[in-house]
């Protein structure tokens, strides 16, 4: 994964309706957390969030209790400006190091688990979500799909399909939902997505 510095750059340049993975609606976040079930009250936390919608449209729908987690301090105070909330905690911080202080029961990432090419990240990854979860708490995670881009913001990132992304999350994620999306950027490229979402035992 790059430093802060390298996603602040991005969406300096790019705009938040500019990087690749921009979604005026995340439809497919919004169903799976919709088929799990997840009450509005639960404690959400979107890891890599960062100017992503996700958080307006979980506002809407009466969502109360939601935390975005990112390495970039200019997405954050975008989205700070663009949903004022107080129902809403910011954290700048680097998933693999970060020690959450509380528990969740949504743990929700469009956006990181692919960047981690390095199997001690992927390791420092799951020991947060591991911290930051318990037994019940719902998973949902999306990486590139198998036939998706190798790169992504000029970093190598990973690709996965279902039962791989399961299983990289290890024994204690229970699969109930998987999803394929061909998502279009705003420059009109489509990249494959691999979804899951489960349970934590």
């Amino acid at each position: 994964m790059a430093e802060p510095e390298h996603w602040d750059a991005t969406y300096e340049t790019k705009g938040a309706q500019g990087v690749s993975w921009y979604q005026p609606v995340p439809n497919v976040s919004l169903d799976l957390i919709r088929q799990m079930e997840v009450v509005a009250d639960a404690p959400v936390i979107d890891v890599g969030g960062g100017e992503s919608l996700l958080v307006d449209n979980l506002l809407t729908r009466g969502f109360s209790d939601l935390t975005v987690l990112d390495l970039s301090k200019v997405a954050l105070d975008e989205a700070r400006r663009r949903a004022p909330s107080p129902q809403v905690r910011w954290v700048q911080a680097d998933v693999r190091t970060w020690g959450p202080d509380r528990t969740y029961g949504l743990w929700h990432d469009r956006a990181v688990f692919h960047f981690l090419v390095d199997p001690d990240d992927r390791a420092a990854y799951m020991r947060t979500l591991t911290a930051a979860t318990a037994p019940g708490s719902t998973v949902i995670v999306a990486t590139f799909a198998p036939t998706g881009p190798e790169t992504c913001s000029g970093l190598p990132v990973a690709r996965y399909s279902s039962p791989d992304l399961a299983e990289a999350l290890g024994p204690r994620f229970d699969l109930l939902a998987t999803e394929e999306e061909e998502h279009t950027t705003p420059s009109g490229g489509v990249q494959p997505f691999t979804w899951v979402a489960g349970r934590l035992t």
